[in-house]
C-alpha cells in the first residue's frame, strides 16, 4: 500500500503520537530507518509546507477571532443602544459565547476525527458560523444576539484544535513554536484588522436602512463563508494526501516525525547506548479511554499548565473584548478609538513571532513565558496607575505592554505542553482539557469590565497574570527536579532490567524522558 493509498483514519492512529510508521513499496514493507535521505533539502521542503499550510491556516483563525471579537468594535458603533441592552445583558451575550466554546471543543474534535478530512470539516463549521455571524447583523433584541453568540460558540469550537493538530501532523516539536506563533499571529492580526475594517464598515451605516454596526457582522459573516469555501477544495488534510510534496518528500516528513523523541541526553556513553528507540513501538493499538483519561487527569502537569493558560487566555479575552471600548474612554472619537488599536495588535503579532523563532532555536519555551508574563504584570499594573491617576497615555500604554506580553506568550505555552505529554492518548486529552477547560477564562473575563471605570477589570486581569507566572515557575521548578531525579535513578543502574518497550509504555514517566524547560 502506497502512501496516497493508505486511508486516513488509520494514518492518524499512525502518527499521531510521531511514532514508528512504515510504508510499503512493491508489496516490500521498509523501514524509515533503513532509508537514506541525504539527497532531500529538508528546508526546502519545509518552505513547502509553510507555503502551502501557513497561509490559509491563519486566514481562517482570523476569521473566527474576527468573528468572535467584532461585538466589541459593533459596541461602540450603537449596538447597545439600538438593542436597549443593559451592560449584563451585552456581558451575558458575550459569556454564553464562552460557554459554548468550551463545551463543544471536545465533541468537535471527536466529529473531526470521525469525518477524517480536515478541509471538509474546517470547511463545513466555518460555512456555518459565517451564516451565523450574518444572521447576528439583524438580530432585533437581546434574545437575538444571545442566540446567535450561543451559536457562533459552537460552530466556531473545532477550529482551533484541529488545526492544531493538522500543524503536529506536518512539523516536529522543536518547530512546532515558531508555526503556532504565525498561526495564532492572526489573532492579533485580526485584532488589527477588525479596527481598521470597522472603522471603514462603519461608514455605511444608512445604506439599505442599516445601521454601520449591523454592516460588520454582516460582511464580516459573508467573508468567512466565501474563504470557507476556498477552504473547502485547498486546505491541505495528511501528508500522503497532498499535491505539493513527492513521494519520497512525503516520507521524508513521516520520517522526521517518527524520530522526533524527548529522551536523556548525557555524556556518560553506556547510558547513549541505554537509550530506547521510542519510536520502535506504536501505541495506536494500545487505546483505552477510561484509562488514558485516568492518567492525564492524574497527572500534575497538566494542572499548573491549565492555570498557567488561565494566566494568559482570561486577560487576552478580556482585553480583546473591551480594548475599543477601553480606548474611546480615553477620550478619542469612535472613528480614531477604531483605529488606536491596530498599532497594538501589529506590534504584539511581530513580537509572537520573532519570540517564537528564538524559542525554537534554542529549544526552550519557559524563559520567554516568564518574560511576557513579567510584561503583562507591567502593563496592567500601569493601566491600573493610569486609571487612579487619571492619565490616559499611562493607561494606553500599560495595555499597549500588556497585550504585548499576551499574544507572544500564548503559542509558547501550546507548544509547552504538548511536547511534554508522550504517549498520543493522553496528549490529546491532555491538550483538550487545557483548550476546552482553559476556554472557560473567556467566560470569566466577559464580565470583568462594567461602568465606565476600569481598574477592577485591570486589577482582575493582573491577578490572572500573577496567577501565570506562579504556576510557571512551579512548572519549571518540578521539570528540573524530575528531570535531575531520572539521570541520577539511571547512572544508578535503577531501571537496567527494563526493556524497551518497557520505557515506552511507561510514556512521560519513563526515566529515559527528559521534560522540555
Amino acid at each position: 500500500m502506497s502512501i496516497d493509498e493508505k486511508p486516513t483514519a488509520q494514518f492518524i492512529e499512525d502518527i499521531s503520537d510521531n511514532s514508528n510508521t512504515s510504508i510499503q513499496n512493491n508489496q516490500d514493507e521498509t523501514k524509515f530507518e533503513d532509508d537514506d535521505f541525504s539527497d532531500l533539502d529538508e528546508s526546502k521542503i519545509l518552505r513547502k509546507m509553510d507555503w502551502n499550510i501557513l497561509p490559509l491556516a491563519s486566514a481562517l483563525y482570523l476569521l473566527a477571532f474576527l468573528d468572535r471579537g467584532n461585538i466589541g468594535n459593533a459596541k461602540i458603533e450603537g449596538l447597545i443602544e439600538d438593542l436597549d441592552l443593559s451592560p449584563d445583558q451585552y456581558n451575558l451575550c458575550l459569556t454564553i459565547f464562552f460557554i459554548t466554546y468550551s463545551l463543544f471543543e471536545v465533541p468537535s474534535n471527536m466529529l473531526f476525527k470521525k469525518i477524517g478530512k480536515p478541509r471538509i470539516f474546517l470547511g463545513s463549521i466555518m460555512i456555518s458560523w459565517g451564516i451565523v455571524m450574518t444572521l447576528m447583523g439583524i438580530v432585533q433584541n437581546f434574545q437575538g444576539l444571545f442566540a446567535t453568540r450561543l451559536f457562533l460558540g459552537i460552530t466556531e469550537a473545532g477550529l482551533f484544535p484541529a488545526i492544531s493538530f493538522q500543524l503536529s501532523m506536518f512539523y516536529c516539536k522543536g518547530e512546532m513554536q515558531l508555526r503556532q506563533a504565525i498561526f495564532y499571529g492572526a489573532a492579533s492580526v485580526a485584532g488589527a484588522f477588525s479596527g481598521i475594517l470597522a472603522f471603514g464598515i462603519a461608514h455605511m451605516s444608512g445604506v439599505g436602512g442599516y445601521r454601520g454596526w449591523r454592516w460588520i457582522f454582516i460582511l464580516e459573516g459573508l467573508l468567512t463563508i466565501v474563504v470557507a469555501a476556498i477552504a473547502l477544495f485547498t486546505f491541505p488534510d495528511f501528508p500522503e494526501k497532498v499535491k505539493f510534496l513527492n513521494e519520497r518528500e512525503k516520507k521524508f516528513v513521516l520520517w522526521r516525525l517518527s524520530n522526533d523523541n524527548n529522551t536523556v541526553k548525557d555524556n556518560n556513553e553506556d547510558l547513549q547506548t541505554r537509550k530506547p528507540n521510542f519510536n520502535k513501538f506504536n501505541d495506536s493499538n494500545d487505546y483505552n479511554l477510561w484509562k488514558n483519561l485516568k492518567i492525564a487527569f492524574m497527572d500534575f502537569q497538566i494542572y499548573l499548565h491549565l492555570l498557567l493558560y488561565y494566566g494568559i487566555i482570561s486577560p487576552t479575552y478580556g482585553i480583546s473584548l473591551f480594548l475599543p471600548t477601553v480606548v474611546k474612554a480615553l477620550g478619542y472619537s469612535t472613528a480614531h478609538a477604531q483605529l488606536m488599536t491596530v498599532p497594538i495588535y501589529v506590534t504584539a503579532s511581530i513580537s509572537s513571532v520573532i519570540q517564537a523563532f528564538f524559542a525554537d532555536k534554542l529549544g526552550k519555551r519557559s524563559p520567554f513565558i516568564m518574560i511576557n508574563l513579567i510584561l503583562v504584570i507591567v502593563g496592567f499594573t500601569m493601566a491600573i496607575v493610569g486609571e487612579e491617576t487619571g492619565k490616559p497615555k499611562v493607561i494606553y500604554g500599560g495595555v499597549y505592554v500588556a497585550i504585548l506580553g499576551l499574544y507572544s506568550a500564548f503559542p509558547g505555552i501550546l507548544a509547552w505542553l504538548s511536547n511534554n505529554l508522550a504517549n498520543s492518548k493522553k496528549r490529546a486529552i491532555g491538550v483538550a482539557i487545557h483548550i476546552g477547560i482553559g476556554n472557560f477564562g473567556g467566560a470569566f473575563a466577559s464580565n470583568f469590565y462594567k461602568g465606565t471605570n476600569y481598574t477592577l477589570g485591570h486589577s482582575l486581569e493582573l491577578g490572572f497574570a500573577i496567577m501565570g507566572l506562579i504556576s510557571c515557575s512551579c512548572l519549571i521548578i518540578s521539570y528540573n527536579y524530575i528531570n535531575k531525579k531520572r539521570l541520577k535513578d539511571l547512572k544508578m543502574g535503577k531501571f537496567d532490567d527494563y526493556t524497551d518497550e518497557g520505557f515506552f509504555k511507561m510514556g512521560d514517566k519513563s526515566p529515559h524522558y527528559v521534560y522540555r524547560i
